[in-house]
C-alpha cells in the first residue's frame, strides 16, 4: 500500500523484532515531544462540537433506562448490563438534575479524552507531530466514536477505556514497566462494570502472546494483580447474575437476532465495522494501520497487537457481535496508520486521503450522519438516535391524562405495564410529577424490577396489540394514543394505550408468561 520508499535510521524507528517471538523492550529512548497545541486543538473542536449538540431533543431512550435504573432501582446488576452506567446517571443528575446536556457531559469527555489517547498512541509508536495529528482527528471524526460521544451509553464509556487499556499496553511494550499493567488491570476492572466485552481483548492477547510473545507479558506479576483486581470488583455483578439465573447470556440471543435482523448478519460485521471507523479516513487508515502493525518492521514490537485486533475481530464475527464491539481498536489502527505515513510517502493512488481537505469533508459527513443537527420535522426512524429520543414527555403526558380519564375507583387501583423498557423507563423519569401510578415492563431489565401486586386487576399497557394482548387480559380497550408533531415513522408517534382488565391468571403466572429479553 505504500510506495516503495526504504525505511530511514533514527531516533523514530524502531528495531525490527520480527523473528523473535519473545521481543525485548523497546527501550526507554526519548519519545517525540506531544503535539500538544494541534491535538488539544482537535480535542476542542469534538468538546465544541458534542456540547452544542448535546441538548437536542432529549433523552435517549437507554439514557432514561440508565437514569430510572440508577434513581429508584440501583443495584449491583441488571438482566443486561452490569451497575456503572446507571450509578454515573444517578451522580449526573443529582449534580444536574433534568439536564439532558448534563447527563451527557461524562460521554463528551471520555470522547475526548480518547482523541489524546490516540495521538498518546502513535507518540508511543514513535510517530511525531504530524503523526499523532492525524491520528487524533482520524479519531475525531469517526463517526461511531464522535455519534457515541452524543450519549451516555455503554457503547461510549466501553471503547475509551479499550483505548485506554491499549495505550498502556503499547506504553509497556516500550518501557516495560509494571506499573503500567497493574493500571492496565484497574481499567478493566473499571470497564467491567459497564461491559464484559473487554474479556475478549484479554483473552485474544493473552492466546496471541503465546504463540508469538512477548511471552514476558504473560509471566509479569502485576499483570496478574490487576486480573486478581478485576475478577475481586466484579464478583458482586457476578453474584446478581447468577441470583437471577444468568439473564446477561441471554442477551447474546438477543443480539444475535438483532444482528441479522438490522445489521446485515455477521458477513456484514468487518464492512460496517470499516466504514464507521471513518466515511473517508477512518476507513483507509483502520484498513492501513493493521496492514501496518502486521508488516512494518519498525513497528514489529507491536506486531502482536495487529494479530490480537484479528483475532478479537474474528471472536465477535463468531458470537455474532455488534459491529461497533472493536470500535475501542480504532485508536490503535488509526495511530499506526498515521506514524507511517509521517515515515513513509503513500503510494500515489491513495495519497489524497490523509489530506486537510479530505479530513474536513470527512468531519462535515460524520457531524450529518453522526449527531442531530438536522431539524425535529425531518426526523424518522431511520435516524435512531433522533428518533429514539423525541416524545418522551409526550408519552408520559398522554399516558397521564389516559389514566386520570379512569373512574376514580378503578384509577385507584390500576398500575401502568409498558410494551418495552424505554417506555418504563420514560414513564419513571417523567412519570412522579405527572402523577402515574407504579410503572412495570416484562422486557429486559424491567422484568426484574418487581411486577403488579397480587389483586391488581386493572393496567394500563402501553404499545403492543390487541391480539396479544387478549391472550393475558379478558378485556382490552384503547383509552389514548400518543401524538407528536412529527413524521409518521417515529419511535414514539401513534403508540396506542390500552385499559386491560381481568388478567387471566395470577400475577406471578402472568408476569414469567410476558418477561421478553
Amino acid at each position: 500500500m505504500d510506495s516503495a520508499t526504504q525505511e530511514g535510521s533514527g531516533p523514530d524507528t524502531l528495531p525490527d523484532t520480527r523473528d523473535r517471538r519473545d521481543a525485548a523492550p523497546v527501550g526507554a529512548a526519548a519519545l517525540p515531544p506531544l503535539a500538544r497545541g494541534p491535538v488539544f486543538a482537535v480535542a476542542g473542536a469534538v468538546a465544541a462540537v458534542l456540547l452544542a449538540t448535546s441538548g437536542r431533543i432529549g433523552y435517549f431512550g437507554d439514557e432514561l433506562y440508565f437514569l430510572a435504573a440508577g434513581k429508584f432501582h440501583l443495584d449491583w446488576g441488571y438482566a443486561d448490563q452490569p451497575w456503572l452506567l446507571p450509578l454515573l446517571a444517578r451522580g449526573m443528575d443529582t449534580v444536574l438534575p433534568g439536564s439532558v446536556a448534563g447527563l451527557r457531559l461524562p460521554a463528551l469527555v471520555v470522547t475526548v479524552l480518547g482523541v489524546v489517547l490516540t495521538a498518546l498512541i502513535a507518540r508511543e509508536l514513535g510517530g511525531g507531530r504530524r503523526a499523532q495529528v492525524l491520528a487524533a482527528a482520524a479519531y475525531a471524526i469517526s463517526p461511531q466514536l464522535l455519534g457515541s460521544g452524543h450519549l451516555l451509553a455503554t457503547s461510549t464509556i466501553d471503547p475509551f477505556l479499550w483505548t485506554l487499556t491499549t495505550w498502556l499496553v503499547v506504553r509497556w511494550v516500550r518501557t516495560r514497566a509494571d506499573r503500567l499493567l497493574l493500571a492496565a488491570g484497574l481499567v478493566t476492572a473499571v470497564a467491567m462494570q459497564g461491559k464484559f466485552l473487554i474479556v475478549f481483548f484479554w483473552v485474544a492477547l493473552g492466546i496471541v502472546v503465546l504463540v508469538t510473545g512477548p511471552r514476558d507479558l504473560l509471566r509479569r506479576p502485576a499483570l496478574w494483580l490487576g486480573a486478581a483486581v478485576t475478577v475481586l470488583a466484579t464478583l458482586p455483578t457476578l453474584f446478581w447474575q447468577a441470583r437471577n439465573g444468568w439473564p446477561y447470556l441471554d442477551m447474546q440471543e438477543v443480539v444475535a437476532e438483532q444482528v441479522n435482523r438490522f445489521m446485515g448478519g455477521p458477513v456484514a460485521f468487518v464492512p460496517l465495522a470499516v466504514l464507521f471507523a471513518g466515511l473517508l479516513v477512518g476507513a483507509f487508515l483502520a484498513c492501513h494501520g493493521l496492514w501496518q502493525l502486521l508488516r512494518d518492521p519498525g513497528l514489529a514490537p507491536y506486531r502482536f497487537l495487529g494479530w490480537t485486533v484479528l483475532l478479537v475481530t474474528a471472536i465477535f464475527v463468531v458470537t455474532v457481535g455488534r459491529y461497533y464491539y472493536v470500535a475501542g481498536l480504532y485508536g490503535l489502527l488509526f495511530a499506526a496508520s498515521a506514524v507511517r505515513i509521517e515515515r513513509v510517502r503513500p503510494a500515489r493512488w491513495w495519497r489524497w486521503v490523509p489530506t486537510w481537505p479530505v479530513y474536513a469533508l470527512s468531519a462535515v459527513l460524520a457531524i450529518v450522519v453522526a449527531l442531530p443537527v438536522r431539524p425535529v420535522s425531518t426526523v424518522t426512524t431511520t435516524d435512531f438516535v433522533a428518533s429514539g429520543s423525541l416524545g418522551w414527555p409526550q408519552l408520559a403526558d398522554t399516558v397521564a391524562a389516559a389514566h386520570r380519564g379512569l373512574p376514580p375507583r378503578v384509577r385507584d387501583g390500576a398500575v401502568v405495564v409498558t410494551e418495552n423498557y424505554w417506555q418504563a423507563a420514560a414513564l419513571e423519569v417523567y412519570g412522579q410529577e405527572r402523577g402515574l401510578p407504579p410503572v412495570y415492563s416484562p422486557e429486559r431489565g424491567y422484568w426484574y424490577t418487581g411486577r403488579p401486586r397480587s389483586g391488581t386487576e386493572d393496567v394500563l399497557f402501553v404499545g403492543s396489540d390487541p391480539e396479544y394482548l387478549a391472550r393475558y387480559f379478558g378485556e382490552v380497550r384503547q383509552v389514548a394514543t400518543v401524538r407528536l408533531d412529527a413524521k409518521p415513522d417515529n419511535v414514539n408517534q401513534g403508540v396506542p394505550v390500552w385499559h386491560c382488565r381481568s388478567p387471566v391468571q395470577a400475577w406471578p403466572g402472568l408476569w414469567t408468561a410476558l418477561r421478553r429479553m
